[in-house]
């Protein structure tokens, strides 16, 4: 029986698209080859997030309130942040061993050939194990939206989905930047993980717990405040603190397109100024 799949035209332009969806597919079909590593590297990735939520937890378990939030509203905040950073991380997590990738000559492999080099670096090793976080985080805020006592209208509604796109859109610019700056920093991997994995761990506590310089650092230099928090507070109907106010919950678009912008800028002057590891 003929296959009613339509067949490729050979003679057709292959564009970045096409090539980004066959280069996915092949990396997923080579972790789903060995299923039994692939199950156990999905639990670990599980784990993790647990063990995040678990120290979240021993903290607000303690007091009656974190930063004026009770502990649904404060694993909102943890949820939207999670699912947002799982989302950056499976899709440009791979930047911030760009250090390794420089020092080990791998960068001017990619360099030669006629790809973006970020869109190599996004595929060259997409690890599907990372869902493992991104299904954690999933479960922490829908437990959390169950939970969490809020009057719903179709604006909170529009919020609660754009927040967790947003969320992933700084998070993917955080990573970008990360991996900019190694091109200037040795070893500046530890460097960078300070805007992205401290960038996280901001994100997923109420911002008001936080001291007020870091509030207005982690607000409008680096937005991770942004990510989740804010926007809780609209969701929740909660007023903010002085630096982080209720309607700086609708920033975290404009914060992630401005960042995206600043960080592909960044991307493009480290890629320009690399002259080669004698490779």
């Amino acid at each position: 029986m003929a296959s009613s799949r339509p067949l490729r035209d050979p003679h057709a332009p292959v564009t970045n698209l096409v090539l980004l969806r066959l280069l996915v597919s092949a990396r997923l079909r080579s972790q789903l080859a060995y299923r039994g590593s692939f199950l156990s590297d999905v639990a670990g990735q599980v784990l993790l997030g647990l063990t995040e939520f678990v120290e979240l937890y021993a903290i607000v378990h303690n007091v009656s309130s974190f930063g004026g939030m009770t502990f649904a509203q404060t694993l909102l905040v943890f949820g939207l942040a999670s699912v947002a950073f799982a989302l950056g991380d499976l899709l440009l997590g791979e930047t911030d061993s760009m250090s390794e990738t420089i020092r080990s000559g791998k960068l001017e492999v990619l360099l030669v050939r006629p790809l973006p080099v970020l869109l190599q670096l996004a595929t060259s090793d997409f690890q599907l194990r990372r869902v493992g976080r991104l299904i954690f985080a999933l479960a922490a805020l829908a437990a959390a939206l169950l939970f969490a006592d809020i009057t719903w209208d179709p604006v909170k509604v529009l919020l609660a989905l754009i927040t967790p796109l947003a969320g992933a859109a700084i998070f993917c610019a955080l990573f970008l930047g990360a991996g900019a700056m190694q091109f200037w920093i040795l070893d500046g991997r530890q460097f960078a993980n300070a805007f992205t994995y401290g960038g996280r761990y901001v994100a997923s506590m109420p911002g008001a717990a936080l001291f007020f310089p870091i509030q207005i650092f982690f607000t409008f230099v680096i937005p991770a405040t942004l990510v989740a928090y804010a926007p809780s507070l609209v969701i929740l109907g909660l007023d903010g603190p002085a630096a982080i106010p209720a309607w700086t919950g609708w920033l975290g678009l404009p914060a992630a397109v401005v960042l995206s912008g600043l960080m592909l800028l960044l991307w493009r002057a480290a890629i320009k100024k690399y002259t080669g590891a004698g490779g």
